[in-house]
């Protein structure tokens, strides 16, 4: 299994989470983006910059996806298509998208988009808090561990 990070809007603690459970595990991480980041030196963590533009760093997450491979986003159409090929979607903010509840995530995604389009304000999400970080290491902790305890 790889772990693949949409890096472009992920938060640099999440990042930080992200290096050590690498190293820790022995698990790839693979962030992808529009720009360079700087990155560790490990055989465990790679960079991937895709050309700036719409989606880019999306479709090649994707792209190179394979089943069972986890992917850590907050955006919900990328969510949907890492569902749809078989693979496991986590936001930074630890909220695990499966097949359950992927369609009600993308209409409400929509409806808000559709009110934001009209000029109603919908505010943004919260800021990110110690509580979002803990669920998010949490919630990956778990997901590694019911994998490592499924492949062992």
């Amino acid at each position: 299994m790889k772990i693949w990070v949409d890096a472009d809007a992920c938060p640099v603690v999440i990042k930080e989470i992200l290096y050590r459970v690498a190293e820790r595990t022995k698990l790839e991480v693979v962030l992808v983006a529009n720009q360079a980041l700087r990155v560790p030196r490990s055989p465990y963590i790679a960079m991937l910059q895709v050309t700036s533009g719409f989606d880019e760093a999306d479709n090649e997450i994707v792209k190179r996806l394979s089943p069972g491979d986890l992917v850590i986003t907050s955006d919900i159409p990328l969510a949907a298509d890492v569902i749809e090929k078989g693979g496991h979607a986590l936001s930074a903010r630890g909220e695990r998208f499966t097949p359950d509840n992927i369609k009600a995530r993308l209409n409400m995604r929509d409806f808000m988009e559709t009110l934001r389009s009209s000029g109603i304000d919908s505010g943004g999400p919260p800021a990110f808090s110690q509580a979002d970080r803990k669920s998010f290491a949490d919630k990956l902790d778990r997901f590694i561990a019911q994998y490592q305890a499924k492949n062992a």
